[in-house]
């Protein structure tokens, strides 16, 4: 084992370094064969791999640093849906493939994806005990990637929320300030990655459950290309085609790295994202050009942006500037009405869907015990949508997706606050609120993301500024669709220039 002055690694590509120079003393306190968690800590995914890859750390050294940083954060902060520490353990032992990641520990939302052997509960107590047949196709590319699977994080019923808070899991707290959100639908992802259990999570996202949490938690979402990475095979889209899968992580090199092995179409899928020119590792650190950015500071929805998110964006512009590229504020040309009643006409028949799914393989009707007064509010309302409108809805997102995309023949990138508030406090977006109150908070506090998700274009949550409070506050870029390589490139740039991967909350 090399001694603490070897491990001592510049994590070069994305601008980060290891928190800390980790000393001989510091690895000789340690017992034989554990690694010490403030060293676990000092480093990303790409970072632990490489120490793996050289010999100079186990897997299974990784892994026990993981659960032991899990077992300190998790009584506070509520992230875990489930311990998986046994399946993680088994991995190492029949041998891990040698990959990108090979011997990273890693979560896995408990929702929208599946690992056989495990119950996918959704953030519901409806499907507590719901056992998939197979792996995801995602699934099986993060084993092959060398990942250690050894937990699930929590998600608010069927990821409905801009919050993770659930009767099924109870609430997910924000580990800036316990009595705010962690953002949702992958809030506990997000807090898992702040709180240096894992450098880097699955997440997903159906209008801002990527970006919403990484704002919330002061951490880095990048919601790909629809179509980039695949569901399959239990679903090919979810929500009319909103949703998307990929990961919060603390560095973007991360981010990239677990994209190049996550993307790629599965034999049935009818579609997907137009292939890179290259892995998308390799355009974190590679210059961005001088990019034109429209600044976009109010929502189409007219919603009210708290001021700290205002200038969150105004600083995160500058630094732009000041970086060589052109900013210009504009609006977006976006028709709200229509594009909120797609959403929710979307959001209500998906509701319906995967209601009646699991009924069907439970054998019985769902009831409005079984599920939260929102969730069920939505699941009659689905019932009521006709056909037309939800292939209006569908219409709407083209439609959408290519005024946006006219109007980005002018920009590289749309910049503008990710949320109009900073973390609000828990309890506001529960779905066990009254629906009149949880309509209003959450028509308030998330007027921009979902956009991207209508237009399938990538975006980002970069964390680039923390109100005067403490709480984080993210900056959102969205790119062309197609396009993640123009952002990785931009947000490589933004982690040298204004680095975020040592600032963390004190829990």
């Amino acid at each position: 084992m090399a001694d603490g002055v070897n491990r001592r690694r510049v994590l070069a590509g994305a601008g980060v370094v290891a928190a800390a120079s980790v000393t001989t003393s510091l690895r000789a306190a340690a017992p034989r064969g554990k690694m010490p968690l403030d060293e676990y800590q000092a480093y990303d995914a790409v970072g632990l791999a490489s120490l793996v890859a050289k010999g100079d750390i186990e897997p299974r050294e990784l892994l026990e640093a993981a659960i032991a940083r899990l077992e300190v954060v998790d009584t506070k902060i509520n992230c875990i849906s489930q311990r998986l520490y046994d399946f993680g353990r088994k991995q190492i032992a029949n041998g891990l493939p040698k990959g990108p990641l090979t011997g990273v520990p890693f979560l896995l939302k408990d929702l929208g994806v599946d690992l056989a052997g495990t119950p996918t509960k959704s953030g519901s107590n409806f499907f507590q005990d719901d056992m998939p047949a197979a792996d995801s196709t995602l699934v099986g590319r993060y084993k092959n990637a060398g990942l250690v699977i050894f937990g699930k994080t929590t998600a608010p019923e069927l990821g409905l929320t801009g919050t993770t808070e659930s009767a099924a899991q109870g609430q997910t707290r924000n580990p800036w300030n316990l009595e705010r959100t962690t953002g949702g639908s992958s809030g506990g992802a997000a807090a898992a990655v702040a709180t240096n259990i894992v450098p880097i999570a699955n997440a997903s996202d159906g209008a801002g459950s990527i970006r919403v949490p990484a704002s919330c938690c002061g951490v880095f979402g990048l919601k790909p290309t629809r179509g980039r990475v695949p569901r399959g095979p239990a679903t090919f889209e979810s929500w009319n085609g909103l949703g998307t899968i990929h990961a919060i992580s603390r560095s973007v090199r991360d981010s990239a790295v677990l994209l190049d092995m996550s993307a790629g179409p599965d034999l049935w899928d009818p579609y997907n994202a137009i292939p890179p020119h290259r892995p998308f590792a390799q355009e974190v650190g590679a210059d961005p050009g001088k990019l034109r950015i429209a600044l976009v500071l109010s929502p189409p929805s007219g919603a009210v942006v708290d001021p700290a998110c205002v200038e969150a964006a105004r600083r995160a512009a500058k630094l732009c500037e000041d970086l060589g590229h052109i900013v210009e504020e504009k609006q977006l040309p976006v028709d709200h009405k229509a594009t909120f009643d797609g959403l929710v006409a979307s959001l209500c028949v998906s509701v319906v869907r995967a209601l009646d799914g699991r009924a069907a393989r439970m054998g019985r009707a769902v009831t409005e015990a079984d599920v939260e007064p929102i969730t069920w509010y939505f699941y009659q309302q689905g019932k009521k949508v006709p056909g037309a409108a939800y292939a209006e809805a569908r219409a709407v997102f083209d439609a959408t997706g290519r005024s946006i995309a006219e109007f980005q023949q002018g920009f590289d990138v749309i910049l503008s606050p990710t949320l109009a508030r900073p973390p609000i406090k828990l309890g506001l977006l529960s779905l066990s609120s009254k629906f009149e109150d949880f309509a209003r908070e959450a028509m308030t506090f998330s007027p921009f993301s979902a956009i991207a998700n209508m237009t399938g274009q990538p975006a980002m949550s970069v964390p680039l500024h923390w109100s005067p409070d403490g709480l984080p506050v993210g900056v959102m870029f969205a790119g062309r669709m197609n396009d993640e390589a123009t952002l990785l490139r931009l947000a490589g740039q933004l982690e040298t220039a204004r680095p975020w991967f040592n600032r963390r909350p004190v829990i």
